[in-house]
């Protein structure tokens, strides 16, 4: 017994994951207990379905990993339903059990594993064809086995929602909270590694940037709700009418910013080609709300990145450069 306590001791104090942990205590019980079979399942309440995560078999009697059952026919929900966790006369406490006269079960050991409010995660079993007596001492082990387990689940729960978590926040903090589509800090990063990579394969980036005429008199006119109604609409109809791994900010109240690979060797006609793609994508009717929009379209200035160009704030000053350039001639145009 000492030897099994100086070993569970050791396997406690290793910062191993649920695997880890299991198949170390499965291996101590077999060790303390003598039986052919230790394992671990889950339990699908919803589904009424018993799985086998976790199983050490040392001699012929073989319960395999994976394998699924209905919970309602199995050993375990009737230990559990009568209060009889050990048994080494199978035959006659559930004679009736197809798969305990399949398996040929003589001694059979269970113990519920819960975790959070005693919501019942699985079970942590034994089984034997063999007639074995468990003492009083391995079945405490037992028990302090299926406690180690659920700190140990409860454990990785808790990190993978903290992950989760994480990603949430990080996903959050880099979009753009009203649209959803990327911010300003994105944009950075993205264009960094982009540029970067364009430089190592000595490809070219198209960048647009969109400032978005007249957004003022829509706030004006129709309030700031109607305004922020009709950004997330520009918004959406730029995500979806971009090419696919194209990429889509907003850095100010009314100005986006759209970058991609340049997929041609015209650079100057597909700088063209771009510009009325986004000039059409944000022009037209608008819904927003009790009313619509006809909105004659932003100023669009689109640049190309020169051979190792790697300033992303270098590049978007380019692109608002030649989209005030736009502006310009819109404004002579419309007499303004």
């Amino acid at each position: 017994m000492d030897k099994v306590l100086h070993k569970l001791a050791t396997v406690v104090a290793e910062d191993g994951d649920l695997e880890a942990l299991v198949r170390s205590l499965l291996e101590l019980l077999e060790a303390v207990t003598g039986l052919e079979s230790t394992y671990l399942t889950s339990i699908d309440a919803e589904s009424e379905i018993q799985s086998i995560l976790f199983a050490r078999n040392s001699k012929e009697l073989k319960i395999p990993e994976g394998l699924t059952v209905p919970w309602g026919d199995t050993l375990c929900k009737r230990a559990l339903d009568e209060g009889n966790l050990y048994t080494s006369d199978v035959a006659a406490h559930w004679g009736d059990s197809t798969a305990a006269r399949e398996l040929g079960l003589t001694t059979y050991i269970s113990e519920p594993v819960c975790i959070g409010d005693n919501q019942l995660y699985g079970t942590l079993c034994g089984a034997s064809r063999q007639h074995v007596q468990i003492s009083e001492d391995a079945r405490r082990l037992l028990s302090m086995f299926g406690s180690l387990i659920a700190r140990q689940i409860e454990r990785d729960q808790l990190l993978q929602s903290l992950r989760q978590e994480r990603l949430a926040l990080r996903e959050y903090a880099l979009a753009d909270p009203l649209t959803g589509v990327a911010n300003r800090r994105a944009l950075d990063e993205e264009l960094k590694r982009a540029l970067a990579n364009a430089d190592r394969t000595k490809q070219a980036l198209h960048l647009a940037f969109i400032d978005l005429d007249g957004f003022k008199k829509i706030n004006d006119d129709h309030g700031h709700d109607a305004g922020d109604r009709f950004l997330i609409e520009i918004a959406r109809a730029l995500k979806l009418g971009v090419r696919e791994g194209d990429f889509v900010a907003r850095i100010g109240g009314d100005e986006f910013v759209v970058f991609g690979q340049a997929c041609s060797e015209d650079l100057e006609g597909s700088r063209l080609a771009i510009k009325h793609r986004l000039e059409r994508l944000s022009r037209g009717r608008f819904p927003i709300g009790p009313v619509e929009i006809d909105y004659d379209g932003p100023s669009v200035g689109v640049v190309t990145t020169a051979p190792g160009e790697r300033d992303p704030s270098g590049l978007i000053a380019r692109a608002d450069k030649a989209m005030y350039a736009v502006k310009k001639s819109r404004r002579i145009s419309y007499g303004h």
